[in-house]
């Protein structure tokens, strides 16, 4: 079977390429996985009971434009961590994970073409992998960004020629950033807006970490438009409770955006969506409207930026995360490390060049190995420690 052409640039996901490098070798001692960025505090308790208090709802075809109640929930959310008012009817789509809404905005909304010639989808680098994916299916030229040490591990798009943000459609986002937990500014979201607005593209902002911050919440691309006026229509804002709340197997997201944009989104959703389960959003609806269990999650990982800090705070190039619960740690070869780490002591981590794309010759995460701070504070300390004294003593 032949596949589309434009897919053959993908490079393999991330995870089965570690399991190629890491498998065919024994483990140096017993396993700590510290690659996946999936949340294993606790989530409430009460969600389970609210599940089953609901459970005759799948007897039923899920609400494909979300349940009242869970819109009424995101909006109240939206109002109390933004300061921003939506609509809850024509401004909130909730979505089965904020993956789904990453790739199907783009669906969406990228135009066949811009400026006459085929669109662009500028993209951070390291990035998640679905923005690839998502530009290539819809037929855009995806580009990357560099975002590194010397950026602020954030991407420069005013660096961009202008021929070529005039022929972008969508750039992506993610702050606070996954690995490198950097947190886009007010004046970072501003300059950002203001190039959308010059240059006619639309900016999807991936803020499913923002509820993991050491000091003070991070600026949300939302509140920065309506502080300078921006319309609506420009910025599409993507959360989650995975990190929010430790339910990554809820699958409970949305998107916020001008009423437009929502339209259009509903009506792909409507054919080809995966609305979630009216229990799932009878619990969403209740998860997102409580903050004590988040303030409870973010202290423990506020505990565990400390004891990384401790940990690390000796080693040469390391940069304490902003927010997030990655480590982006500098060596020499992020594979090698990977690997080395692996067959000596049992840590299983993830080389940053999997997480990126060379572009001219050069992969910025290929100096980089990516650790995941999502395991209990004790084992999480003990595979912090090993990694140390094996990768940088």
């Amino acid at each position: 079977m032949n596949f589309p052409e434009r897919f053959s640039q993908l490079p393999a996901y991330a995870f089965p390429r570690l399991r190629a490098l890491l498998d065919p070798h024994a483990p140096g001692g017993d396993v700590v996985h510290m690659t996946i960025g999936e949340p294993k505090h606790k989530f409430p308790q009460w969600v389970t009971d609210v599940i089953m208090e609901n459970a005759a709802g799948f007897n039923d075809y899920p609400a494909n434009d979300g349940t009242p109640d869970l819109l009424e929930a995101i909006a109240g959310w939206i109002a109390r961590r933004y300061d921003v008012t939506v609509d809850p009817a024509t401004q909130v789509l909730p979505l089965n994970g904020t993956r789904e809404g990453l790739y199907n905005a783009a669906m969406a909304l990228c135009p066949e073409t811009k400026a006459g010639a085929k669109p662009v989808v500028l993209a951070p680098n390291p990035f998640y992998q679905v923005y690839m994916v998502a530009a290539l299916s819809v037929g855009a030229e995806p580009r990357f960004v560099p975002a590194t040490a010397e950026s602020g591990h954030l991407p420069d798009f005013t660096g961009v020629a202008p021929e070529v943000l005039d022929r972008t459609a969508i750039v992506y986002i993610c702050s606070p950033a996954n690995p490198q937990g950097a947190i886009a500014s007010r004046a970072y979201w501003t300059t950002l807006l203001g190039l959308a607005e010059k240059h006619d593209f639309k900016v999807f902002a991936d803020e499913c970490y923002c509820e993991i911050y050491r000091d003070a919440p991070p600026v949300g691309a939302l509140q920065v438009a309506q502080e300078i006026g921006a319309d609506p229509e420009r910025v599409l804002s993507f959360h989650s409770l995975s990190k929010r709340s430790n339910l990554p197997g809820l699958r409970s997201g949305f998107v916020v955006s001008g009423p437009e944009n929502m339209k259009r989104m509903k009506q792909l959703r409507a054919y080809a969506g995966a609305p979630l389960p009216n229990p799932l959003q009878a619990a969403a609806a209740r998860v997102w409207a409580d903050e004590a269990h988040v303030a409870e999650n973010r202290a423990l990982y506020q505990e565990k930026f400390a004891v990384a800090d401790e940990i690390f705070g000796n080693v040469p190039g390391y940069e304490s995360p902003q927010a997030g619960f990655f480590l982006w740690l500098p060596v020499e070869d992020g594979e090698a490390a990977a690997l080395k780490a692996w067959t000596e002591t049992g840590v299983r981590v993830l080389p940053g060049a999997y997480l990126s794309q060379t572009v001219d010759g050069a992969n910025p995460g290929a100096g980089y190995i990516r650790v995941a701070m999502v395991a209990p504070k004790d084992d999480m300390q003990r595979g912090l420690i090993t990694l140390r004294d094996c990768l940088f003593s």
